[in-house]
């Protein structure tokens, strides 16, 4: 048998154990998964228990045939006597236990095949800190659940390890275990080799398919492949982000073994063997398509799950209301409680009533009724009496007080309790708080504001333990309201004076005490619980348990609320019963100590909670002597749990030889709001016999009850909670909507209505009336009753002999496509995995979020400190298989932390609101995770289909018909503006030069500030006059350069990169202005430089001696050849020279200087601008500007390209102004450098790009108000929906509203230029508010491209395109642009209503998915707006799979918080899944001169495996 369950370490031993070794061997499996010792300990002495009964494989490490076990085989010892079989020996937190279920989920994982799924990718320095921190050396053992038992041993870098051969060694082991470093050799050495460059595209592709699946499937077939830790390729020597202008293409000569495939597929990479492998895992089948669909807003069609017509309907018939027996009427029944407490207190002063332990189980306070009367009544008297605020009482009668009692000291709470209750004070109990950011405490905060709490209640020793303010007082709590503490202790309470007595009256509809409650979403809401209520529940109670006076009772619950005020506090007073009450830190440190407690004090009732029956069982083995034939009630508190069945049958199990009778078993349910629901009686006091019930988990899912007889692998089996209480009636009612009655096989909310229940959330009126106020109706719609019932937030039904059944909570229901899951079954299967290897001490936590409109099941749980990477990811994999196959439901986001991360409730359970809060704000700080949006998401919007192509003639009838205006606007006519006289005279900018050096030779043209703001060099009309001929001489000299040959301008920013423009112009040279490369970056900036100069075929390069001496340097040679350089001039001291004739330009379409950028997607272009087109731009800047001689305007921008060349180097001397020159790089040291210039020379004009005005406002806050926009009407802006862009469409909106995008006009159209909208496909006109391609027409257009580099396909149609219809005249500019032209309101100078101008983005970089076209900007907005980390954020797409890269601005911990927070915003606003979230360093997404991200170039970079990633997660 032990054979067949899969390599047992035990096969091999010929000598049978005796039973004692056996149990022995079990005990310590136990020990090790519940971490109370390390595995070498455990190890140690497996060995030493097997050592003589191994003489065959002595030599063997004990270790070794440990782990040759199959994963899989949990009950490895199943040879073990019968007995032992029933403490199953894999130790997941038994509570959850029940053999057949993990009999089931291991058999459901063997039908899967080791599903492959990429492995994320993680850096070394996360992977360390992750375990390192959590990992326990040997010697301490890793058990305590204590709030301060993790020592953060803080970040240790990852770079000693390796060399300090000192390491401790279980350090050592952590790294060794976690950090495989797999080099990329593991992937370029597959068969095939690398394809010559490729010439052929088609078999390029092929190739690149091939490549890619054979990448794929060499990492399948070994599923234990070394994690893939993505080794520092980078270097990145400074956090600036490298200015590069980076390019796609490689130029000709290029090392041809990183020429990518047609496809963009980097031929060795191994993040695209990953990529494909995810796409593969994404090809299986999904769920079977949906048809039907409901409208979202308009068009938005989000799928709805429609009902299967095959899915199970419930068939029985309507239920009726269950009575319970009626309340006994008793003799002498006092009228209240309190009536009861003054009785006994004075006809009993001598008989216990409380006795409180400390942690090593000793007794140490016995409270009798005599000494809780009397204190009580002095707390009653001083604190209606002693206390006063202003000479004012502080307390009124009705008043509510908090009660602060740490879990220890039961008699001081009983005290304050009873003392609020006989001053007509209500108490309401809260937890100690220990930290200003415990789990929960703001919640209790709100709950206290909203009561009017002003007093809290302490002792001495408790209120010295909380932190405090510098003023000694007790700090005020995040969220709380300023209290007064009063410490209870006997010192500080005054003796009652001889005439005062306390009004002991008859139960009322008062409120007695509020109990808190924390709802699914972490509300914390009061339930107030009145006098009568409170005397009535005593009374069920003391009926249903059948208690007598004088009776022991041991409670282990906390007995602030719940089972364990109702028990051990209010009904043990009614009875005058003896109270053991057993802390929950002695729990933790002998689990037995409240079965020792009910032998020694030979208790009759024993309330406890399944763990504490799990607990005592894993430590009963050093008891013999136990005895439990006392016991007549074993109240077990979370009866209603459906996994605390394994709990009780494994209990009686080991526990009936020693006294304990089957029948003493009593589960119960209970509820905030209802209280007792239901309980289990022992026969004597007339129960049924009790009831199991195996129910299929796919009907459950429909609410359907089915009892399973195939013994299916998803059965849940449930226990009977008894009857229904004494004086109650209960029915079950449909859980969402109006409370229709259920069938008799339908599961529904229990509802109860008694005298016994709560009465109101406090405060809250109107989910008061939902939960506290519910008429029950029948299918006809007629009230079950008059009375209103209290919905107690337990689904169940009413089984045989009127049993109750509970299946789960209200609060842990996870609704996904209209079938229903319960947190506590998906918990007990994900622990049935192998718990005993991976999960710490059976933490997890499961919870729903709602994204897209649907709940989506989250998996937390805590990893064992030694767990390896593989580890996790193995588990991972196999808990989605599990839950797949045993619920029929995907898991959206597992997660794991390191152990003892998770938020605790007070007794040490998870606190999973907190848990949920934590994971939604992206607090949580897993280590591993793993999302499975692809797999779980089946309602996204169907795929549109883009209709038959409408030619644009019908476009235009169909305008003109819904009476649309073709979308036209233009600047004004330039004819008119000024005397075309000095249009001509002015067509040549070096002929300008002259004009103004002769005329007006002093005026100041430059003057450039350098970082300080001081002047760092100027310019008037001569000197750039001068400084231009003797460059021009230098040229033709030094230079032996022709009239048209090109010359590469290599300067930084400032008036030297001016005069040798102006110095090309007399030498008839064209020129090209370059940025020079970042000489701590030259591997990524200097190749551009090369490339420019190479495709501009530059006869010569110019500039300073220092770059020069850069580009001939050993550094440059390692990035470039720097051997076919043209000839370098330095300009720094040049003769002063004039020139013999400044040339003139036979032509004004001559070409004047070639316009070189990069653009964001990567492509390198040269733009031809003639003499005409140059003038022309000036000139239209000029008018629309308003420059002339005496205007200073302040420019902070590149001056290598497009606009911002064009201000530095053309405009001041056309226009004759004085420009105030500010490199934009200056502001990286001096933020406000570029706003003090402009408030000190009072600029009325400035420039600047969009990345300086960032910078200026997040540097400078609030002092940037000053600025205005251009000159015209104030540009308007719009708010346009987002979602229906996506189809090509402008849907305005109202602003604020969902999905909307607010939209600025681009400001005024310059003079001469003209705009239209064409269609981007048929190239027709398109309507006003229609979305298309935005062309331009313009005197100043540039002729052409000179090269584009990179992409041959670019033709001139960019500059000449003609419409295809309408007016085919006109030669157009294509921009590039999508965008949409507006008629306003407005009127412009000329009278004309103004037509507003509006680009939505660039045509290169949109994103086609899922035949919708997306704006990359959109969806990077929504991810940096996920969380205060994000500083950048990056999306391109590759293989149909959206990749965002996120640069993490924090501490590494958080990186993987970002992934789900990431996944999740792009579904809920775009309605995406994302494939790959990377997440990087700031600035390791380029971006160029103009501040534009390279997305092309990222992508890449991540291709190439260049970006040394934090981390890559692969979404599923």
């Amino acid at each position: 048998m032990a054979a067949e369950r899969g390599g047992c370490s035990l096969e091999a031993v010929p000598v049978p154990l005796p039973p004692e070794v056996r149990e022995s061997l079990a005990e310590l499996e136990l020990e090790l998964s519940e971490g109370d010792i390390t595995q070498k300990g455990y190890e140690k002495k497996r060995a030493k228990l097997l050592a003589r009964y191994i003489p065959l494989i002595q030599g063997v490490d004990p270790s070794l045939q440990a782990e040759n076990r199959i994963p899989g085989s949990s009950q490895a010892t199943a040879a073990v006597s019968k007995q032992q079989k029933s403490r199953s020996t894999n130790s997941r937190d038994e509570r959850f236990r029940s053999d057949v279920h993990t009999e089931a989920v291991q058999a459901a994982l063997a039908k899967y095949k080791e599903r492959k799924m990429p492995m994320p990718s993680k850096r070394r320095s996360v992977l360390v800190h992750s375990s390192v921190e959590t990992y326990t050396p040997p010697d301490t053992s890793s058990a305590s659940e204590d709030e301060g038992s993790l020592r953060r041993q803080g970040r240790i870098p990852s770079t000693p390890f390796q060399s300090h051969s000192n390491v401790e060694p279980w350090l050592n082991r952590v790294i060794q275990g976690s950090s495989t470093s797999s080099s990329a050799s593991s992937t370029s050495s597959h068969p095939g080799g690398k394809p010559a460059a490729a010439s052929n595209t088609a078999t390029a592709t092929a190739a690149a398919t091939v490549l890619a699946d054979l990448m794929a499937h060499a990492q399948l077939d070994n599923h234990s492949a070394p994690p893939d830790v993505t080794t520092g390729l980078v270097e990145h020597l400074h956090h600036e982000r490298p200015q590069v202008a980076s390019v796609r293409g490689i130029p000709r000569g290029y090392n041809s073994s990183i020429l990518e495939t047609a496809d963009g597929v980097p031929v060795n990479s191994r993040v695209s063997s990953k990529i494909q492998q995810l796409l593969n895992t994404l090809k299986r089948p999904k769920r079977p398509p949906l048809k039907e669909f409901f409208v979202d807003d308009f068009e938005e069609l989000l799928e709805v799950q429609q009902p299967d017509p095959n899915q199970p309907k419930p068939e029985g018939g309507e239920m009726t209301a269950l009575k319970g027996e009626p309340l006994g009427v008793v003799t002498n029944w006092p009228p209240s409680l309190l009536a009861a407490l003054q009785r006994w207190g004075t006809t009993q002063p001598k008989t216990p009533c409380l006795t409180a332990l400390d942690t090593t189980g000793k007794a140490i306070y016995t409270l009798t009724y005599g000494k809780l009367w009397s204190r009580s009544l002095k707390l009653a008297y001083t604190l209606l009496n002693k206390l006063t605020s202003k000479n004012e009482p502080l307390l009124k009668p009705g008043h509510r007080v908090a009660l602060v009692f740490p879990n220890s000291d039961p008699v001081m709470f009983m005290v304050a309790f009873y003392g609020c209750l006989l001053a007509d004070l209500v108490p309401v109990p809260i937890e100690v708080p220990l930290t200003r950011k415990d789990a929960g405490s703001q919640q209790i905060g709100f709950l206290l504001g909203s009561c009017g709490v002003t007093l809290a209640l302490t002792t001495d020793v408790c209120q010295k333990g909380l932190p405090k303010a510098q003023t000694g007082e007790v700090v005020t709590f995040k969220g709380w309201p300023r209290l007064v503490w009063f410490v209870i202790d006997g010192k500080h309470l005054a003796k009652p004076a001889k005439d005062w007595h306390p009004q002991v009256r008859d139960a009322s509809a008062d409120i007695a005490y509020i109990e808190y409650k924390t709802s699914k979403e972490g509300s914390t809401m009061g339930i107030t619980i009145s006098h009568a209520s409170m005397l009535a529940h005593c009374h069920a109670l003391t009926q249903a348990c059948g208690y007598s006076e004088a009776e022991t009772l041991t409670n282990v619950l906390d007995f602030k609320r719940d089972a364990g005020l109702w028990h051990g506090v209010l009904t043990s007073v009614m009875n005058r019963m003896h109270v053991v009450s057993i802390p929950y830190a002695l729990m933790k440190v002998n689990p037995l100590s409240w079965i020792q407690k009910v032998c020694s004090y030979k208790a009759r009732v024993a309330v406890v909670k399944s763990r504490d029956m799990h607990w005592s069982l894993l430590a009963q083995r050093d008891q013999r002597d136990v005895n439990l034939s006392s016991l007549r009630m074993l109240i077990v508190a979370d009866g209603a749990n459906p996994w605390s069945i394994s709990s009780c049958d494994a209990f009686l199990n080991v526990f009936q030889s020693r006294g304990l009778r089957p029948e003493v078993i009593c589960p119960c349910a209970s509820s905030s709001e209802a209280l007792t629901v239901a309980i289990r009686r022992p026969p004597d006091l007339g129960g049924p016999p009790p009831g199991k019930a195996v129910l299929s988990m796919n009907c459950l899912s429909y609410n359907v009850i089915r009892v399973d007889t195939e013994e299916k692998l998803s059965v849940l089996t449930v226990q009977d909670v008894g009857q229904v209480m004494p004086g109650a009636n209960v029915c079950v009612v449909k859980a969402d909507g109006t409370p229709y009655l259920c069938k008799t096989d339908e599961v529904g909310e229990i509802c109860v209505n008694s005298g016994a229940t709560g009465t109101a959330y406090y405060g809250l009126l109107g989910i008061t009336k939902n939960v506290f106020e519910t008429i029950p109706v029948t299918a006809a719609g007629v009230p079950v009753s008059d009375q209103p019932f209290t919905r107690t937030g337990l689904l169940g039904f009413i089984g045989p002999d009127s049993l109750v059944f509970v299946v789960g909570k209200l609060d842990g229901l996870m609704v996904v496509n209209i079938r229903k899951h319960n947190a506590d079954d998906v918990v007990a299967t994900a622990l049935a995995v192998e718990p005993m290897k991976f999960v710490y001490r059976g933490r997890i936590a499961v919870f729903s979020v709602t994204v897209l409109h649907d709940d989506r099941i989250v998996l937390v749980a805590e990893q064992r400190p030694d767990a390896s990477e593989e580890d996790s990811f193995q588990w991972m994999s196999r808990v989605l298989q599990a839950i797949d196959s045993i619920h029929q439901v995907g898991v959206y986001c597992l997660a794991l932390v390191p152990a003892n991360t998770l938020p605790k409730a007070p007794l040490g359970g998870i606190h999973i609101s907190e848990t949920k809060q934590r994971f939604l704000e992206g607090a949580l700080h897993p280590c591993n995770v793993l999302m499975c949006p692809h797999t779980c998401v089946t309602n996204l919007p169907k795929p549109r289909q883009k209709q038959p192509d409408v030619g644009p003639a019908s476009m235009i009838v169909g305008n003109l018909v819904a009476g649309k205006r073709i979308a036209q606007a233009s600047g004004r006519d330039v004819t008119q503006l000024e005397d075309n006289d000095q249009a001509r005279k002015f067509l040549y900018l070096a002929d300008v030069l002259q004009w103004r050096a002769q005329t007006t030779p002093d005026h100041p043209l430059f003057l450039l500030l350098n970082s300080k703001g001081t002047v760092a060099s100027t310019a008037s009309c001569i000197q750039l006059h001068k400084k231009a001929e003797r460059v021009a001489a230098a040229l033709m000299e030094k230079g032996r350069l022709n009239v048209g040959d090109h010359v590469a301008l290599v300067y930084p920013p400032g008036v030297d990169l001016i005069a040798t423009f102006y110095g090309c112009l007399y030498a008839g040279c064209i020129p090209i202005t370059v940025r020079p490369p970042h000489p701590q970056n030259l591997a990524t900036t200097l190749p551009t430089v090369k490339m420019i100069v190479e495709v501009s075929k530059s006869a010569c390069i110019l500039t300073t001696q220092g770059i020069m001496k850069l580009l001939k340097s050993k550094e440059a040679a390692t990035a470039v050849d720097i051997k076919t350089w043209p000839t370098i001039l330095d300009t720094d001291d040049i003769p002063k020279k004039k020139v013999a004739n400044i040339f003139r330009p036979p032509s004004p379409d001559m070409l004047a200087y070639l316009d070189f950028s990069v653009s964001t997607t990567g492509i390198l272009a040269g733009v031809k601008m003639s003499h005409a087109a140059t003038s022309a731009l000036c000139r239209s800047v000029k008018l629309q500007c308003e420059l002339y001689p005496s205007r200073q305007i302040a420019i902070c921008l590149d001056p290598y390209c497009g606009l911002g060349f064009a201000l530095w180097c053309l405009c001041s001397v056309y226009s004759g102004h004085q420009s105030i020159l500010v490199p934009p790089l200056e502001l990286e040291s001096n933020v406000s450098l570029w706003l003090s210039a402009v408030s000190q020379y009072k600029v009325r004009v400035t420039f600047c790009s969009y990345s300086v005005m960032e910078m200026c406002t997040k540097g400078l806050g609030t002092q940037t108000d000053f600025l205005r926009g251009t000159a015209g009407p104030d540009p308007t802006t719009v708010y346009v929906d987002m979602r229906a862009l996506r189809h090509d469409r402008v849907r305005l909106v109202e602003r604020g509203s969902p999905h909307s995008l607010p939209l600025m006009e681009s400001g005024k159209i310059l003079p001469g230029v003209k705009v239209i909208i064409a269609h981007t496909e048929t190239k027709g006109p398109l309507g006003d508010s229609h979305l298309g391609e935005i062309w331009v027409s313009s005197p100043h257009n540039a002729t052409g491209y000179y090269t584009v580099y990179g992409e041959e396909a670019l033709h001139a149609d960019h500059f000449s395109a003609r419409l295809s219809f309408g007016d085919t005249q006109t030669v157009w500019a294509r921009t590039g642009y999508l965008g949409f032209l507006r008629r306003t309101e407005l009127t412009d100078a000329s009278g004309e209503r103004h037509d507003a101008l509006y680009v939505v983005g660039s045509l290169d970089e949109t994103l086609e998915l899922r035949g919708m076209r997306y704006h990359p900007i959109d969806i990077e907005t929504s991810v940096i707006r996920a969380h205060k980390s994000i500083a950048e954020c990056a999306v391109f797409t590759w293989t149909n799979l959206l990749v965002v890269v996120v640069e993490l601005e924090g501490s590494e911990q958080e990186a993987l918080d970002l992934v789900a927070l990431v996944t999740n915003v792009v579904l809920e606003e775009h309605y995406l899944i994302v494939g790959v979230v990377v997440i990087v360093d700031p600035g390791v997404i380029p971006i160029n001169s103009r501040g534009e991200k390279q997305r092309m170039h990222l992508r890449d970079g991540f291709l190439a495996d260049q970006l040394d990633p934090i981390y890559v997660a692969y979404n599923m």
